[in-house]
């Protein structure tokens, strides 16, 4: 079965918006388990801006599903991976000024970097994801990196669909489907991410390298209206059906 990692940093986003404790992320987490979620993910940021350290501490310590501790490759964010040993550590580009991750990590111009990054937290028990874009030069160095997973960045498509842009559409979906098979050839485990909603993951379902889909803001924003149990099973009822071929 295709999994679905659900990432809850934008309950994190509301209840800092006012500050306090509420909504709480990890509440949130719980019932995404309960609706079917395979895992969870949260990005702890430079700035906590969502995910704060102590949202990360109690995810590590009470989630009964994997943990996806998503992160830069610097030292604060490598240390307390260590310390707190999730499942998954995904590597990720990080820029203060951004609203959200814009595009891959530079794995290739990182190598340097990433290499010492990679080691660290496979030593700590960690799978290492990194997320880039679907294209061969990428894939191929972090296979060499020796990560276990990439997360393909589906925002180029997702925008393309969103907008209209038909042709464009098609040549990022071509894109997506050629870098998996690629990354599948490697040895990686495929994973796939950002901007997901119900339609484009009932489609990008359909090609079965792809093992895992991380979805947050169209989660949470469609649980504003529906409530986050039937969000996730609608969601997931759309990648079965797209598994399924019924796209």
């Amino acid at each position: 079965m295709l999994r679905l990692g659900v990432n809850i940093d934008h309950v994190a986003t509301v209840r800092n918006a006012r500050g306090g404790r509420l909504p709480d992320p990890v509440r949130a987490a719980h019932l995404a388990v309960a609706a079917g979620a395979d895992g969870i993910t949260a990005h702890l940021r430079e700035d906590r801006r969502h995910i704060r350290d102590e949202d990360m501490a109690r995810l590590a310590r009470e989630l009964t599903v994997p943990l996806n501790f998503e992160m830069g490759a610097t030292e604060e964010m490598i240390a307390l991976a260590e310390r707190l040993k999730p499942h998954a550590a995904c590597l990720v580009p990080e820029k203060r000024e951004e609203r959200t991750t814009e595009g891959g990590l530079d794995v290739v111009g990182q190598h340097n970097q990433l290499v010492p990054a990679v080691a660290r937290l496979a030593a700590a028990g960690c799978r290492v994801s990194l997320f880039i874009e679907p294209d061969e030069a990428p894939i191929a160095m972090s296979a060499k990196l020796g990560a276990a997973v990439v997360e393909l960045h589906t925002g180029s498509w997702c925008h393309a669909v969103a907008d209209g842009h038909g042709e464009k559409a098609e040549a990022e979906l071509a894109r997506l489907r050629r870098g998996a098979q690629i990354a599948a050839d490697h040895g990686l485990e495929v994973h796939a991410g950002h901007g997901l909603d119900y339609d484009t993951a009932r489609t990008l379902a359909s090609t079965t390298a792809f093992v895992e889909f991380n979805i947050g803001h169209f989660l949470m924003g469609e649980a504003m209206f529906v409530g986050l149990e039937a969000a996730i099973r609608r969601m997931r009822a759309a990648m079965d059906e797209g598994r399924a071929g019924r796209a």
